[in-house]
């Protein structure tokens, strides 16, 4: 079992090895920092809890009415927030979601990569993982500057001026659309940040049980132990 750490709704999360500070407007971030983690390909347990997901939605939901679930809403109107428009800057969340529908499952990359996968169709809210190892707080939320781009995980360089994201010392490596590969979770990843990109009028409540749901998973199917979980609001 992981221990569970309880959530403090705070300006910054601090007090371990990241922090992080938001610069945005309309959002608040659930946090989760874990260690020991062993990344491999995911068992049958986790194969077989993702089909089951995967198989409700589809048999739930149209493609057509993937935009109108709250959650999804929620999201765009975030991003709207942010001066983005999600019809042309699709949240991670939503675009995972529509691939579900229309019968294409989940990608299958790791047990973290997976977990997350998972997690994030189940809430409808974007979520990021990284390499806590390859990161030097402190990290920001806030708009990419002109001239900053990273190489997003199996997609060509992304230029980031106007977009959220965040950024550490060395510069931006995620985003509530696509991650870079500067921090992408690895074989040798054993230590990991997550965040949860969740809309500022959610319920808190529902954003501890997300958090306490992966940390879950992440004990069970990848053996890893959660050091820390919070909420960060603006």
């Amino acid at each position: 079992m992981c221990a569970k750490k309880s959530l403090h709704d705070t300006r910054f999360v601090s007090g371990g090895t990241l922090s992080i500070q938001l610069q945005l407007p309309g959002v608040k971030l659930g946090v989760l920092e874990a260690d020991a983690l062993r990344v491999v390909p995911a068992g049958e347990a986790l194969a077989r809890e993702m089909h089951e997901a995967c198989e409700h939605l589809r048999r739930s939901l149209t493609v057509e009415q993937v935009a109108a679930l709250d959650s999804i809403r929620a999201v765009r109107a975030m991003f709207r927030a942010w001066g983005i428009d999600p019809s042309k800057y699709r949240p991670s969340s939503e675009a995972l979601t529509r691939r579900v529908v229309q019968g294409k499952g989940l990608y299958r990359l790791s047990n973290a990569v997976d977990i997350v996968n998972l997690c994030s169709v189940e809430t409808g809210w974007p979520y990021g993982c990284y390499d806590a190892g390859k990161l030097s707080p402190p990290i920001i939320f806030r708009h990419g500057l002109r001239g900053e781009t990273y190489e997003r995980i199996g997609r060509a360089m992304w230029h980031l001026d106007g977009q959220p994201i965040l950024a550490d010392q060395h510069g931006p490596f995620g985003s509530p659309m696509s991650d870079s590969t500067r921090t992408m979770i690895t074989e040798q990843t054993t230590s990991l940040l997550l965040t949860i990109f969740c809309p500022l009028d959610s319920s808190s409540e529902k954003l501890q049980q997300a958090l306490e749901r992966f940390a879950a998973l992440l004990s069970h199917h990848a053996s890893a132990h959660a050091t820390r979980l919070a909420i960060v609001l603006p």
